[in-house]
C-alpha cells in the first residue's frame, strides 16, 4: 500500500503533492466572497444553510455562553489548556522587537514596531475541533499587543462553534468570537459585515475554500500564508522504532485524505520494516478510510545512500514537520535547510508541537518552508522606518540625493532637494 522509493528522482518525478488550488475552487470561492461583500450577514446564513445545513440565528458567540463553556470544562482538561497556554506563551515571549534609533553625523534613523490593529483568526472544524489552533494564533497576537482578537470557527449542527474552542477563548480572554466557518468566513472578516467588524489580517489555517478565500482577499487584508495539505517527513538510521515511525505517520495522515507522510531511510531494511509495520497496524487503526486514502496516494518511503542525501531529499521536500530519528540527530540537524519545525530524537514525536511543546504548530505547507517560517510573535507586528536631518546634515547629504534624482530622470524629486539649499 505504501510505495517505496530506491530510486530518488522517481519519487519527485511521481504525484506526490496537492495544488493548493484548482479552477472549480477558485471560481465557487470566488462566488461566495462577492455574496458576502454584497449581502452581509444575510450572505452568510445562506450560505451555512447550503454548505453545512445549519441554520444560524446569530452570528456571534455570546460571553455567557463563552464563559459557560471554560465553567464547563473537567479540571483536567482545564489544566491541560493551562499547561499547553504557559508553555506556548513561554517560547513566544523570547520573539520581541524593539524600537532602535542611532544618530550619527546629524542624521537620525531607526525602526519603530506597532502592533496590528485588528486581526481575525480561523480556527478550523470539519474532521476534527482545534483549540490547540486558538493557543497558537492568539497568543502570540496578543504577546504582539494585539488589540482587537475575532476568532472565526464553524458551526456544529446545532449553530454553535466547538466548546473546546469556546473555552480556551475564554481563558485567553478572547471575547469576540463568531460561529462562522468556510470562505464565507473569511469574506466576513476581510471586508465586514452588519454583524462582523472587518480586520486588517487573517491567520489560521484551514480547508482549500477557506485557503483560496485567504488568497482572494490578499491585499484588502494582509494574510499570514497559503496553507495546503499538512506534511511529515520522518528522518530515520535503522535505529529507529519502525512501528513508532509508522504510528507517526498515521498521526499526521489522519488530518486530511490529501495529507503527505514520508519516511526517508538510510536503510532498505528498515524501509522494509516500516512498510510492514504500516500494513500491520492499519487494519485496526482508528480513522482507517482517511489513512488508507492518504498512505495509499501520498504516502512514501525513500531509501537514501547516507545521511547527507537524506537531509539533501528533505530539503528537496521542504516539509512543513520533519522529525530526526537517527543515533544522532544533533549531528544531522546543521545540515536541514527547509522545515517548518524539526523534531530531534525519538522521543518527541510530532504531535506534541501540534499541541504543548511551546513552539507553534500553524507552519508552512507545499514547499513553502523554503522561503517561509512558522506563525509568530512578528506576523502580528509591523515597523516604520523613522528618519530625521539636522539642518548640517542635510547640506552635507543633499547633492547625493538631488544626483540620484537626475541619474533616474525625476527632476521634480531633484528640485524637492535643491530648493532647500
Amino acid at each position: 500500500m505504501i510505495k517505496i522509493y530506491r530510486n530518488t528522482e522517481a519519487f519527485f518525478n511521481a504525484e506526490t503533492s496537492t495544488a493548493l488550488s484548482d479552477a472549480s475552487v477558485a471560481r465557487a470561492t470566488s462566488d461566495i466572497l462577492s455574496q458576502v461583500r454584497q449581502s452581509g450577514d444575510a450572505a452568510i446564513k445562506a450560505l451555512t444553510q447550503r454548505f453545512d445545513s445549519v441554520k444560524l440565528t446569530r452570528l456571534r458567540v455570546d460571553a455567557e455562553e463563552l464563559k459557560r463553556s471554560a465553567a464547563e470544562l473537567d479540571e483536567s482538561v482545564k489544566a491541560m489548556f493551562l499547561q499547553a497556554i504557559a508553555n506556548v506563551r513561554k517560547f513566544h515571549g523570547r520573539q520581541t522587537r524593539k524600537d532602535w534609533q542611532e544618530v550619527q553625523d546629524g542624521r537620525m534613523s531607526g525602526m519603530q514596531f506597532k502592533a496590528i490593529e485588528n486581526v481575525g483568526i480561523y480556527v478550523p472544524g470539519g474532521r476534527a475541533a482545534y483549540p490547540s489552533t486558538v493557543i497558537m494564533t492568539v497568543v502570540p497576537a496578543q504577546l504582539a499587543g494585539v488589540p482587537r482578537i475575532a476568532i472565526a470557527s464553524p458551526p456544529g449542527l446545532d449553530g454553535k462553534a466547538n466548546s473546546f474552542v469556546l473555552a480556551v477563548a475564554d481563558l485567553l480572554g478572547v471575547t469576540e468570537v463568531y460561529s462562522v466557518g468556510g470562505a464565507q468566513a473569511i469574506a466576513a472578516l476581510a471586508y465586514g459585515t452588519e454583524s462582523i467588524k472587518c480586520v486588517d489580517k487573517i491567520v489560521g489555517p484551514g480547508n482549500s475554500f477557506v485557503n483560496e478565500a485567504k488568497r482572494q482577499v490578499f491585499g484588502q487584508v494582509g494574510i499570514d500564508a497559503l496553507a495546503g495539505p499538512t506534511e511529515l517527513v520522518v528522518l530515520a538510521d535503522d535505529t529507529a522504532n519502525p512501528e513508532w515511525v509508522a504510528r507517526d505517520m498515521f498521526a499526521q495522515a489522519e488530518h486530511d485524505p490529501e495529507t503527505c507522510a514520508i519516511c526517508v531511510t538510510t536503510s532498505s531494511e528498515f524501509a522494509n520494516s516500516v512498510a510492514a509495520a504500516v500494513e500491520r497496524l492499519l487494519p485496526e487503526a482508528a480513522r482507517r478510510e482517511i489513512l488508507e486514502e492518504s498512505i495509499g496516494k501520498h504516502g512514501a518511503l525513500i531509501i537514501a545512500e547516507d545521511l547527507e542525501q537524506a537531509a539533501e531529499i528533505v530539503n528537496r521536500i521542504a516539509p512543513e514537520h520533519l522529525e530526526i530519528i537517527t543515533t544522532d540527530p544533533g549531528s544531522v540537524l546543521p545540515g536541514i535547510r527547509n522545515a517548518g519545525a524539526i523534531f530531534l530524537g525519538e522521543n518527541t514525536p510530532a504531535v506534541l508541537g501540534d499541541y504543548c511543546g511551546g513552539p507553534n504548530h500553524v507552519l508552512p505547507t507545499g514547499r513553502s518552508a523554503r522561503f517561509s517560517s512558522p506563525l509568530s510573535v512578528f506576523d502580528f507586528l509591523k515597523f516604520s522606518s523613522v528618519f530625521s536631518y539636522s539642518a548640517t546634515a542635510f547640506k552635507r547629504n543633499a547633492d547625493l540625493g538631488a544626483q540620484f534624482a537626475e541619474l533616474e530622470g525625476l527632476i521634480n524629486h531633484q528640485m524637492a532637494v535643491t530648493c532647500r539649499k
